[in-house]
């Protein structure tokens, strides 16, 4: 039995402002809540075909669509190529409607099957469509409306180091989360499922400089011995966004470039409640480059020891 749902919002925007942001897929985890990582598999003129990870009620999962784009007519047809139990099949469209020059109509529709046409699997896929659906049209709405103000407040940077080996032995230190509560100084708790390979979710408890911790979660997508994407899904108090990745990069003479990038938007409404009453987002901004910096350069450090120490 196939089931037919509609979600739709209204946003201030131009129709073909809000197309383009939702073609670009490498921007979706900064865009829509549930979405970690998109990797673009093929792509022609008009069709490409995407894999995606993401969360629904609580659990990472993946999935392989094909993508139809019509500029034209603002319209993206999609269709799971491969969909995940319980998700028997899994398609859909969203069709951008202009209302005047700067606010239009965005209706997302689905349909789907589940496994076996199970019922309790069924109750499973409408929850998780009807709750991603209401918050990917809800970020879209808060993104496009907000374009001002949003360069100010997102923040991205990287740190490098070279390490003397090849880029598989620093994978494994970055891989091997489990590992670094006795690994790294500043983790003081750490736990790590992988309920299928490469797909982890990471829960941890960070250490800061006055001594207090905070506890963050994140779904990270390994790609061996490359790259591990992540997104937090649970966020220190000052972002309201939080995606990165571990890059490896083989030198071609041994050695790799390990980097740790990361992206931000700052949670203005806790700037003073934890800088202080004269704090602005200049000073948010600086305070979680140096916090995250200072963390992710000391992992590199600690995994370019472990990747060159004499007993690998």
């Amino acid at each position: 039995m196939t089931r037919e749902v509609e979600h739709e919002i209204t946003v201030d925007a131009a129709a073909a402002d809000i197309y383009r942001l939702i073609a670009e897929v490498e921007n979706w985890p900064r865009i829509f809540p549930p979405t970690v990582y998109v990797d673009q598999v093929e792509r022609g003129e008009r069709t490409e075909r995407i894999r995606i990870w993401a969360t629904a009620n609580g659990e990472a999962k993946q999935w392989t669509s094909r993508r139809t784009l019509d500029p034209e007519g603002l319209r993206i047809t999609f269709r799971q190529e491969v969909s995940t139990p319980p998700v028997a099949a899994m398609g859909g469209t969203w069709i951008i409607e202009p209302l005047g020059d700067s606010r239009s109509r965005v209706r997302l529709l689905h349909d789907y099957r589940a496994v076996d046409d199970d019922p309790g699997n069924l109750d499973w896929i409408d929850k998780a469509v009807d709750r991603n659906s209401r918050s990917e049209l809800a970020a879209l709405k808060a993104n496009v409306e907000l374009v001002t103000g949003t360069e100010e407040l997102t923040l991205s940077f990287e740190d490098s180091v070279r390490v003397e080996r090849p880029a598989k032995d620093v994978y494994d230190f970055i891989n091997e989360a489990d590992q670094w509560k006795s690994r790294l100084p500043h983790v003081a708790e750490v736990d790590l499922r992988e309920d299928e390979p490469g797909l982890q979710v990471l829960r941890m408890d960070t250490l800061t400089k006055d001594g207090s911790t905070h506890t963050t979660e994140s779904v990270r997508v390994c790609f061996p011995h490359h790259r591990i994407a992540y997104k937090q899904t649970t966020l220190p108090a000052l972002m309201t966004l939080h995606t990165g990745y571990w890059q490896l990069t083989d030198n071609g003479d041994g050695s790799t470039t390990a980097t740790s990038q990361h992206t931000v938007v700052i949670n203005t409404e806790n700037i003073t409640r934890i800088l202080g009453a004269d704090a602005g987002v200049a000073e948010a901004r600086s305070f979680v480059r140096n916090a995250l910096g200072t963390n992710s350069s000391a992992t590199l450090g600690h995994a370019k020891r472990y990747a060159e120490r004499d007993e690998r």
